[in-house]
């Protein structure tokens, strides 16, 4: 499969046991990873390859070097706190800047991926929400 791009992932404690999977299906998808060295540790021990970057406080090469450099396609970014804010808002700045999507949750994650994957597949089909809610009212009466 061609490569598509890179997604950068860099997710707060509490979200590591699920970053594993989400990583996997971009890479099952083409995408490669980049990810902040915590991140990478889950994503590596999980046998997926990933690109290393330092927090944009740490030094370089960081994320934001990656995003002005056209490198990144997509961000996933859980950060949770006070501590992770300065990293946040280097990233969130650079992304607009280079109208790079931002995810902020990992069920925002697997659903982009699932996303890009009926995208890939070409099985998008579009229908109004409406409809769908009104599927699900008939569904619990019977």
């Amino acid at each position: 499969m061609p490569t598509q791009g890179s997604v950068f992932i860099s997710v707060t404690d509490h979200d590591k046991a699920g970053v594993a999977e989400v990583a996997r299906r971009f890479v099952d998808m083409g995408f490669k990873l980049v990810a902040t060295a915590g991140t990478a540790d889950i994503i590596e021990a999980a046998g997926l390859s990933v690109e290393r970057v330092y927090k944009v406080k740490e030094g370089r090469p960081n994320v934001v070097d990656l995003i002005k450099g056209d490198r990144i396609q997509l961000i996933i970014n859980t950060p949770h706190g006070a501590d992770p804010f300065f990293d946040e808002k280097a990233i969130r700045r650079a992304a607009v800047t280079a109208r790079i999507t931002t995810i902020t949750t990992l069920s925002a994650a697997r659903a982009a991926a699932e996303g890009i994957a009926a995208l890939q597949r070409g099985e998008v089909r579009v229908q109004a929400l409406q409809h769908l809610h009104a599927e699900r009212v008939a569904a619990k009466r019977r």
